[in-house]
């Protein structure tokens, strides 16, 4: 074997070395980055499965580079806002069956535009801030979940993309119309605004308070005036009821007097 060969030869082993060495690097910083109670490993990008775990609030040390985040079946009651705010490559979010009760306005701050399906699922999801799902642009998942029908969902779910998707899965447990609970939040949609019938509620209310106000009002003008008038005719009733002035003896010999 000349030298030329064996140069190879080595550089060949050299490089494969480095590469164990450096495959091995990675995946223990994988490992000692995964969150606890988690498995971490790589398939097409970083993915975390925290299935399971028996968590009850999402860990805040997910790494960065998670593409696929799985967090169903556990005790979540919350998302924080800014929670995922760091998870700039993160496409899967699976929060399925936990306890979540509300979306507040930034839970998907960061993640909104990259998320291709995010999964919310047979939770305790009653009601979302109107800007929750404002800059979702993939598939979401938000069926088996006890949802009051009103304006504010209604304007949260007109701003997903998936919105006809959406919104067929979604079940109306209560509403501000009682005609509407146990049906679709679509079939809703088509029948009634429900933005529309709060504005009316409220604009009713207005009506119901400025009349009650001016119903206060013109019963004490009323009221006043009416004892204004029995104050009156109880003094004339006094002025009546006092003896008329009688002339003195000397006074009336005055004015024979003088004339």
């Amino acid at each position: 074997m000349n030298l030329v060969d064996l140069w190879i030869t080595r550089s060949l082993s050299m490089c494969l070395l480095l590469q164990s060495f450096v495959l091995m690097i990675l995946c223990f910083h994988s490992a000692s980055m995964c969150p606890k109670g988690c498995l971490c490993s790589h398939s097409g990008g970083l993915n975390v499965s925290c299935s399971n775990a028996n968590l009850k609030e999402i860990p805040r040390d997910i790494p960065p580079e998670t593409v696929l985040l799985y967090l169903d079946s556990n005790q979540i009651t919350s998302i924080p806002n800014d929670i995922f705010k760091d998870l700039h490559q993160l496409k899967v979010l699976n929060l399925s069956k936990n306890s979540i009760a509300f979306i507040d306005e930034n839970s998907f701050k960061g993640v909104a535009e990259t998320l291709q399906i995010l999964d919310l699922s047979d939770n305790q999801i009653t009601s979302v801030h109107k800007n929750a799902f404002s800059n979702l642009k993939g598939r979401a998942r938000i069926a088996n979940n006890p949802w009051h029908c009103d304006c504010t969902l209604q304007q949260a779910l007109r701003s997903m993309a998936s919105i006809h998707e959406t919104t067929s899965n979604v079940i109306c447990k209560t509403s501000d119309l009682d005609e509407h609970t146990g049906r679709a939040l679509l079939t809703n949609a088509n029948d009634a605004d429900l933005c529309n019938i709060a504005k009316k509620t409220t604009d009713y209310a207005m009506l119901v308070t400025m009349f009650g106000w001016f119903t206060m009002v013109i019963s004490y003008v009323v009221y006043y005036v009416r004892q204004n008038q029995e104050d009156a005719r109880r003094h004339l009733e006094y002025l009546k009821s006092l003896p008329s002035r009688q002339k003195k003896p000397d006074e009336a010999d005055d004015i024979s007097t003088v004339v």
